[in-house]
């Protein structure tokens, strides 16, 4: 699960499991093997709804 991390300067980092990782590749893989070119990629992803649960 990701981790949200907000530091001194108030900004917010998030802290990806090896999962996490593994699950966005595999939806890019699938993307991608579906698409002909790399702007058929980028159109599809820019539609995509990727997500990443957060650590509680």
């Amino acid at each position: 699960m990701a981790e949200i991390i907000e530091n001194v300067h108030g900004r917010r980092l998030i802290r990806v499991t090896t999962n996490d990782v593994i699950s966005l590749v595999k939806t890019y893989q699938t993307i991608a093997c579906e698409s002909e070119s790399y702007s058929q990629i980028r159109e599809k992803l820019d539609k995509a709804d990727l997500y990443i649960p957060e650590d509680v």
